[in-house]
């Protein structure tokens, strides 16, 4: 189960708040148009979708704002049914409208929301800086973003946190002893809070770091405030990394508490951030942790790290000494030097998939890959030692090459999200074999795309049996980031290989989270329908509820899960209503409660956003 607030159970069994105001949307209408939330771009494949009770109507129209005719088609044949209710979806093609504008599609009595047509860059380069927005409301510390939720500065006790043993937890994701004191204090203030809570995770930060970064040194033009990012994070994973003691931390806080121990962890709390920072407590009061929160470690100073998060740190401090290596060649040499250490340090012998180090509980976060993330750490240093003239480039290439066999040899055919880099790990691979000789490089070039090409084949292959043509399943956690992961790695397969065809398919996926969904829902805050009820504290408590004009713009939630998954979710503390009935839309053993309870739908996360910006960035260098 991928990040659970308390544990279902426990939701579930919460006391109930009345719903208020909150309204309900009117008994469904006989037939619905989903269309991209942000739109299309000149030139690319276009689909939208007919959900409807019967595959009865077969042509449609396209108006534009003064509704005139532009484009007239016909419907194509049913994919299949969604539920009871709806038993057809058609595709629409809109593929031959490439004037730039604004239309709605009209079918029957159905008329789509209104849609943009335009070139890749206008449409999609200013969500790289809306989801940076996200980033900016996701600070801790002292140096936040004020934004619109009037951010302050939070968790300042971070600086001066006590590590702890890493404990055992429960069923319910519980420490079940209190928690022992192994060292400190360590100044770990500052980074991202991971998701619509309050912890940070070097997992998570590092992956979203090497995707922004990475997107960073594609970009034509600067980005003040990506870069600033950046740094803000970078910041925080070098407090992350002990160089002296070889210690890396991966964790500050802790999820659930434990009522039976007496005390609470940041899940058991609503509230705003700052509000930690006021409470006046003692070691053993109930809130000693939320204040005084416990920071945790990979392994102990100086022991072997889990091969996955040495990688991913490597290449985040690699890719920032690539970035510095002529403006401020002694930061950069630093950076290397400092993933080059952790590299090193990574556990690569009698490595058990299923007690790789995520999170803790591990539950939160259970990934098993991690030849690509040493694969991605390894090339990344390579670029890195070539930029310095470090003559230990040569064997980190040899290294990336190696890891790279390996990792195509397992058969793993995971594509971009949180638990998998093998596309950016691939691609990087490429620009450095492309660069310069490799002397016992044991993969091609070709051996990469190759791999890339498997990946997009099995997101085609499983899209071929979905209604909506979704790759990403929406049966389980992550639809949301699946799809902008399979929509960013077609941009990668066409920018390396110049084979477009893989291009439809990211589309299709990049749409189906933007909207072209069921639900017609986009799982992008602030782009056409979005998700009224984030699981966001900050957006909750802040913010305007049920769309207003006060939302968090730029965030990318969860999306559809299992049905039933929650049971009826239960609300606590100070949280603020909000609820928006999607289940006329619910189908095919999937739900989606746009809902502020429902953490397994609607609640926010840094690797979400990070790989949408992603796809966004490189769609629009098209």
């Amino acid at each position: 189960m991928r990040r659970p607030r308390s544990t279902v159970a426990a939701v579930v069994a919460a006391l109930a708040v009345g719903l208020g105001s909150a309204p309900a949307i009117a008994a469904p209408a006989d037939s619905f148009v989903r269309v991209d939330g942000i739109g299309y771009a000149l030139g690319e494949s276009k689909t939208a979708y007919l959900l409807a009770p019967a595959a009865k109507v077969s042509t449609f129209t396209v108006v534009d704002q003064r509704d005139r005719i532009v484009l007239r088609g016909k419907a194509g044949a049913s994919l299949g049914g969604w539920n009871g209710r709806f038993t057809s979806v058609r595709p629409l093609d809109l593929s031959s409208l490439n004037l730039p504008g604004r239309y709605r599609v009209k079918v029957g009595g159905a008329t789509s929301p209104e849609f943009a047509v335009g070139s890749a860059e206008d449409l999609f380069r200013p969500w790289v800086d809306k989801t940076v927005q996200f980033f900016q409301t996701q600070r801790d510390g002292a140096d936040v973003v004020p934004g619109a939720f009037d951010r302050k500065a939070s968790h300042l006790a971070d600086r001066r946190a006590t590590v702890y043993e890493t404990p055992e937890f429960d069923a319910e994701n519980r420490p079940t002893a209190l928690l022992k004191p192994v060292g400190g204090p360590v100044d770990i203030e500052g980074g991202w809070f991971d998701a619509g809570d309050f912890l940070k995770f070097t997992h998570a930060t590092s992956y979203s770091l090497a995707s922004l970064q990475y997107l960073q040194r594609e970009l034509r033009q600067p980005h003040a405030a990506l870069n600033a990012e950046i740094d803000h994070g970078l910041r925080w994973l070098d407090k992350a990394w002990d160089a002296t003691n070889k210690t890396l931390y991966i964790q500050v806080g802790i999820g659930p508490g434990n009522s039976d121990l007496g005390f609470k962890g940041d899940h058991d709390v609503w509230r705003l951030p700052q509000d930690d920072d006021a409470l006046t407590v003692k070691p053993g009061d109930e809130k000693y942790f939320v204040k005084h929160r416990p920071l945790f470690r990979a392994s102990a100073p100086g022991a072997p790290i889990s091969p996955n998060l040495a990688g991913r740190v490597a290449a985040s401090f690699a890719m920032a000494a690539q970035y510095n290596a002529r403006k401020n060649p002694a930061l950069a040499r630093k950076y290397l030097d400092e993933g080059a250490s952790i590299l090193a340090q990574a556990q690569t012998e009698n490595v058990d998939p299923d007690k790789l180090v995520t999170a803790l509980p591990r539950a939160f976060y259970p990934e098993s890959s991690w030849m690509d993330d040493m694969e991605l750490g390894a090339a990344e240093l390579a670029a890195a030692g070539r930029a310095l003239r470090d003559p230990r480039a040569a064997d980190w290439a040899r290294a990336a090459t190696k890891w790279a066999k390996s990792y195509i040899a397992s058969g793993e055919t995971d594509t971009l999200n949180l638990y998998n880099t093998s596309a950016l790990a691939h691609a990087s691979l490429v620009r450095l074999l492309r660069g310069g000789s490799v002397p016992g490089a044991e993969v091609t070039e070709r051996d990469l795309t190759d791999h890339i090409r498997k990946q997009l084949q099995s997101g085609v292959d499983s899209a071929a049996k979905s209604p909506f043509g979704t790759a990403a399943s929406i049966t389980s956690f992550d639809a949301a980031p699946r799809s902008f992961g399979f929509a960013s790695t077609a941009q990668l397969y066409r920018s390396l290989t110049g084979d477009r065809r893989f291009d439809a398919f990211g589309t299709r996926q990049r749409g189906f989270a933007l909207g072209t969904n069921a639900w017609g829902v986009s799982l992008l805050i602030g782009a056409g329908d979005f998700s009224r009820c984030v699981h966001h504290q900050v957006a909750n408590l802040q913010g305007d509820l049920n769309g207003g004009k006060k939302v968090l713009v730029g965030a990318v939630i969860n999306g559809p899960n299992q049905a039933g998954l929650l049971g009826e979710p239960g609300e606590f503390g100070e949280m603020r209503p909000c609820r928006r009935d999607m289940s006329a839309f619910d189908g095919s053993g999937s739900e989606f409660l746009d809902d502020t309870r429902s953490w397994a739908t609607s609640e926010t996360a840094i690797d979400f956003t990070s790989t949408a910006m992603l796809t966004f960035g490189l769609t629009s260098l098209r």
